[in-house]
């Protein structure tokens, strides 16, 4: 699977967020190790805090699929996903919450799994690990002297 590929499901799992309240639409596609893809997208809700971001999402099918320490790479991508098509210029990164998510499959699978961060209509994209994102992350390994 190409970057593009991989991008392009992660649009186009955008296009199913439920985001009536921000108006930004966001998708997740994770591939794992097995070759095997998933996707997510948001869902927000009247209570806010009740939303639920597309990397979530997407980590939930993907531990359903092959398990977290399966993730071999994300995409994300977000904008206006009012049309037919998802449009916006500027790469979308994960929330901090989600970093720390990721981090923990990444620890699981003992890799520094990258993140491909992509704008609405695909064309800008920045590549990232994990470790860059969230350095000095808590995770799995950080509990390695607990009882």
């Amino acid at each position: 699977m190409t970057d593009k590929d991989l991008i392009k499901i992660a649009r186009d799992a955008a296009l199913k967020a439920y985001a009536p309240y921000s108006h930004f639409s966001v998708g997740c596609a994770i591939e794992g190790v097995d070759g095997t893809v998933v996707s997510g997208a948001n869902m927000e809700n009247s209570c806010y805090r009740l939303g639920v971001c597309a990397e979530l999402s997407a980590l939930t099918a993907a531990q359903a699929a092959f398990g977290l320490a399966g993730v071999r790479r994300i995409a994300v991508a977000g904008g206006d996903g009012s049309g037919t098509s998802l449009v916006g210029s500027s790469p979308v990164t994960p929330c901090g919450g989600c970093r720390q998510a990721i981090l923990e499959a990444a620890q699981l699978s003992g890799t520094d799994i990258e993140i491909l961060c992509a704008s609405g209509d695909g064309m800008a994209v920045e590549r990232h690990r994990i470790s860059a994102l969230i350095p000095h992350g808590f995770g799995p390994a950080s509990l390695k002297d607990s009882a």
